[in-house]
């Protein structure tokens, strides 16, 4: 089924909405949480959460990209599991290693100024993942949005691990460069 006709399905608060985007996007969801979360029952958990937040959520608003609004519900979910998860018995795991890897460009704190801060910082990451080739970005977001692990960035994009670690390096480097020309604090 088209995009815009499930949403009309929620718009409609018929429940079908739920199981049309299960059978759509499910996998991709499923998927999606396990890499953050590396636990099939946890992930599958956020996925039906997943659908819960869509159904409050539509309407009042209608998303003009299904599958990403349904990924960034379920990143997001995941994401704060995880956390949560970790802060009860301190794991280790792909997130840790994909944030290490980042933490050398961001400076961060927790209080009001720092949520003003991440959405600035999301324009300016916007704006330079839109002036680097698709390539790059395509391995960029694979590892730091969708959280692959580099092997599997690797499969997908038909590249060696050596080749993607590169690119990820360069980018970051790159990024890194943007960020202090844009006067972020690093």
């Amino acid at each position: 089924m088209e995009d815009e006709k499930i949403i009309e399905l929620y718009i409609a608060r018929d429940e079908r909405a739920i199981s049309e985007t299960s059978d759509k996007y499910g996998s991709f969801l499923k998927k999606l949480a396990n890499n953050v979360l590396k636990n099939l029952s946890d992930a599958e958990e956020c996925v039906n959460d997943t659908y819960l937040k869509a159904w409050n959520a539509i309407p009042p608003e209608i998303p003009a990209f299904f599958r990403a609004f349904l990924a960034r519900i379920t990143r997001n979910l995941s994401l704060n599991r995880y956390e949560s998860e970790r802060a009860i018995k301190r794991g280790g795991g792909e997130i840790p290693e994909v944030i290490d890897e980042l933490s050398e460009l961001i400076a961060s704190d927790s209080d009001v100024e720092s949520e003003v801060f991440a959405g600035e910082l999301k324009e300016v990451i916007e704006r330079f993942l839109d002036g680097i080739s698709s390539d790059k970005r395509k391995v960029f977001v694979r590892r730091y949005w969708f959280m692959d692990p580099v092997s599997e960035v690797a499969k997908k994009l038909g590249m060696s691990e050596s080749a993607v670690k590169m690119s990820l390096k360069r980018t970051r480097d790159d990024l890194k460069v943007y960020l202090e020309r844009e006067g972020v604090m690093i």
